[in-house]
């Protein structure tokens, strides 16, 4: 029986190596204190934005973060904490988190790593203010094309321009 227990905790901490290291970034955050409604209206935002939301027991977590070398985040598996795995948009765990702790002060953030960066709480809000990915190329792309738009209009003028003293 201890047997069969020990490889189901050896196969758990094997998931959670997985996940870490697929992830771009995980946020770990102190969970307790919210409703039923509340915890399912944050993992359908997390679920929306392609991240994965997990608990798992602290000592199964702290091994697999050891292992992977990632001892700076052995202190955040304190208490009943959650973890949010983001695997396309490194800011979309900390900006939703962020943005549904300000509604729900029971969720407070511990902290995480974005992109191989243990970072602090204060960190993780820095990157929750950052847009997602497609508002960032948005911009860029409005950004190449306003003073193309400019040299279209400028050349137009002078063409008309032209036009109107030959005439």
């Amino acid at each position: 029986m201890a047997s069969k227990n020990r490889e189901l905790k050896e196969a758990k901490v094997l998931e959670i190596k997985e996940r870490m290291e697929k992830a771009q970034s995980m946020v770990i955050s102190k969970y307790q204190g919210l409703t039923v409604e509340e915890d399912t209206e944050l993992r359908r935002k997390l679920r929306e934005e392609g991240v994965e939301y997990k608990v798992y027991k602290n000592t199964l977590s702290i091994i697999a973060a050891k292992e992977l070398g990632f001892e700076n985040l052995v202190d955040l598996f304190q208490g009943p904490v959650s973890i949010a795995l983001g695997y396309d948009d490194p800011t979309a765990p900390a900006r939703i988190l962020y943005d549904f702790a300000k509604e729900h002060k029971k969720l407070e953030l511990k902290g995480g790593m974005i992109q191989g960066e243990v970072c602090n709480t204060d960190k993780i809000k820095e990157f929750a203010t950052i847009p997602p990915k497609e508002v960032l190329l948005a911009k860029l792309v409005g950004s190449f094309k306003a003073p193309l738009s400019n040299l279209v209009y400028l050349l137009n003028a002078i063409k008309a321009k032209k036009e109107s003293e030959e005439a």
